[in-house]
């Protein structure tokens, strides 16, 4: 077995890596239909956008993607990691957006006034990652914010009946726009898991995968986004572990064994002994 051999599954293994990178969105129909109705919302007379879903649907990947594809034309900030102290989240939008360094404690009162005395040229994009996180009241500051029209929100929610009920009283008197990330189907994940395959030149892997291989990964993952990465990432480093003890031909070689994908979901929790 020659060494570019002895790769592939070690080079496919990392084509799943738990990461969001702009570079590593897969363009399928309806979720390029979905994108699309994002970056419209964005020109429209909207003072907030809402992007929800399950975990794992790929939202925060649309805020990358949005955020790299927008910054060289509009004005746009992304904090993908939310900024839980209201004073830091105040003093970052007012170095960030209005290029005012702010020394000590900074309140809602006093931010205010800094956007006030604002005079933008454009209206800055705000891009919210996990707004789950944000307090209550801090939340009702980021509604009061919007209501100047100073800055546009884009934030994400997770999908749960908490959180549909946050969006609901946050947001029910906004002019806004919800934009709603579901699981992938059956056909959806089998395009999903070829493209990120072949992304990366990884052929050979890319076309291992049987409509069998994909219903049982579906089966455990459900369509998630993320949990398809992690029993993919598991299946290509049990295929490499078996490849480095010469074990592979315990396996029908070229298509992707459903016993290994088993494995993987007994590895990563999808399923118990």
């Amino acid at each position: 077995m020659d060494s570019m051999q002895t790769t592939i599954y070690s080079s496919s293994k990392n084509v799943f890596l738990d990461t969001v990178n702009a570079n590593d969105y897969i363009q399928l129909d309806r979720v390029s239909t979905i994108y699309q109705s994002l970056k419209d919302s964005i020109n429209k007379p909207l003072k907030m956008i809402l992007l929800y879903g399950k975990p794992g649907t790929g939202k925060s990947m649309f805020l990358s993607k949005l955020h790299k594809d927008i910054s060289s034309s509009q004005v746009v900030y992304l904090y993908s990691t939310p900024i839980l102290d209201e004073s830091e989240f105040y003093k970052t939008l007012a170095q960030d957006i209005f290029d005012t360094k702010y020394h000590g404690e900074l309140n809602f009162t006093q931010f205010m006034k800094i956007v006030q005395a604002s005079n933008l040229a454009s209206i800055p994009i705000v891009l919210l990652d996990e707004a789950q996180l944000y307090s209550d009241i801090l939340m009702e500051k980021i509604r009061l914010l919007s209501d100047t029209r100073t800055v546009k929100f884009v934030i994400t929610l997770h999908k749960t009946e908490k959180e549909d009920l946050i969006a609901k009283e946050h947001f029910q008197t906004r002019i806004w726009e919800t934009i709603e990330l579901e699981n992938a189907s059956i056909a959806e994940l089998k395009i999903y898991i070829q493209k990120k395959l072949m992304k990366a030149n990884c052929f050979d892997t890319a076309s291992m995968f049987t409509d069998k291989n994909i219903k049982l990964i579906h089966k455990f993952s459900a369509g998630n986004y993320r949990d398809t990465n992690k029993l993919l990432y598991t299946l290509f480093e049990l295929y490499a572990i078996y490849e480095k003890n010469h074990r592979l031909s315990s396996f029908k070689m070229g298509i992707i064994s459903n016993k290994l994908i088993e494995m993987a979901a007994l590895h990563t929790g999808f399923i118990h002994d």
